[in-house]
């Protein structure tokens, strides 16, 4: 790719985003210029990835007052407004984080606030290039050679705001010749994988293959991939994370296999105030998503689909998490609850 992929941007008067619902089939970007807009966007997943969710949130901060100034709303219709943005999707921590961040601006104005936004935005480029970074040195003094890869969902600049948290990784190894392949996952139910992470991967030519992920565990077992790498939604004090539905499955095969399953994510995924996996709240989609495919009914009627968007993986089976900070290890009894600086967020 020859320039970085932003996701998103503030105009001026409204947030644009690519519209994720989209992809692979077309390039399109939108104007959400209401909180409306934002929150259908964020609920349908035009809009998604844990810290681009975080830079979104800030931004609708900004966006809600802006809109509230153009319609006369009152103190207490802004903030039930932010409060509708904050709780858009209850398992990712950094929605509701990047929320937090900037509210305590609102009473400065619509300016400070969306300067703040902004440099959350900018922060997140950062914080995504030093994850790479930290997660590639650890796994080129573990794993000899070029790296074969599994990843699961989407944890690219679609999921952030430039680089990615996982595939940041991932592209940090292609990027110093260290990476064979990758291994994809498709993401049932809505095929983030072989849509989204699929389609980074090809703009960026980096060799890889979709896989169906009732695969996975297969290919982890035969020894075709030496790390699988992840992304989080919430990492818990105790260092349990919620990703993708069908991230655990991933960790306990590699657990089997005696492979590294590695988690990166930014410190503002960790969440000090959830004690461990147990504590996180798992979002319910609706049955649509799993007993229809392309608006056409796949299973009997009267068929309800168990449709969780998160699963919880616990700490023992993982064995690196990578934040832009360096890397833990909770094989090892390292958790995010030593960490300093997501205690003080």
């Amino acid at each position: 790719m020859s320039e970085p992929l932003r996701p998103i941007e503030w105009t001026g008067s409204a947030i644009r985003v690519i519209d994720q619902t989209e992809l692979p089939g077309r390039l399109v970007r939108i104007d959400l210029e209401t909180v409306d807009a934002l929150v259908d966007a964020i609920v349908r997943l035009a809009v998604r990835g844990a810290p681009q969710l975080g830079a979104v949130g800030a931004l609708g901060v900004g966006l809600a007052m802006v809109q509230g100034q153009r319609e006369g709303w009152q103190a207490d219709r802004l903030g039930a407004e932010i409060d509708r943005i904050r709780a858009a999707r209850p398992t990712a921590v950094n929605l509701a984080w990047g929320v937090d961040r900037v509210r305590p601006l609102v009473e400065r104005g619509a300016d400070s606030v969306l300067a703040e936004a902004v440099e959350i935005v900018a922060e997140d480029e950062r914080t995504n290039h030093e994850i790479g970074r930290h997660g590639a040195d650890w796994i080129q003094a573990r794993v000899p050679g070029k790296v074969r890869v599994l990843t699961h969902c989407n944890t690219g600049a679609l999921a952030t705001t430039e680089w990615g948290t996982a595939l940041g990784v991932i592209r940090e190894l292609h990027a110093r010749g260290a990476l064979e392949v990758v291994y994809a996952d498709e993401t049932r139910p809505l095929l983030q994988g072989a849509r989204l992470t699929a389609w980074e991967l090809a703009q960026d030519g980096i060799p890889h293959f979709v896989q169906a992920d009732g695969a996975a565990a297969s290919t982890i077992l035969r020894h075709l991939v030496d790390v699988a790498i992840i992304g989080a939604d919430r990492i818990a004090a105790n260092g349990d994370t919620a990703n993708k539905i069908g991230s655990v499955g991933v960790a306990l095969a590699c657990h089997d296999a005696g492979i590294p399953f590695m988690v990166a994510a930014p410190e503002s995924t960790v969440d000090m105030a959830t004690p461990s996996g147990d504590d996180i709240h798992i979002e319910m989609r609706g049955d649509e998503e799993v007993v229809n495919w392309g608006g056409v009914r796949t299973a009997p009627l009267g068929s309800r689909a168990h449709n969780p968007a998160f699963d919880v993986t616990p700490a023992r089976l993982i064995t690196a998490i990578v934040t832009e900070d360096g890397v833990l290890e909770p094989g090892l009894g390292q958790v995010p609850a030593s960490r300093v600086a997501s205690a003080a967020r």
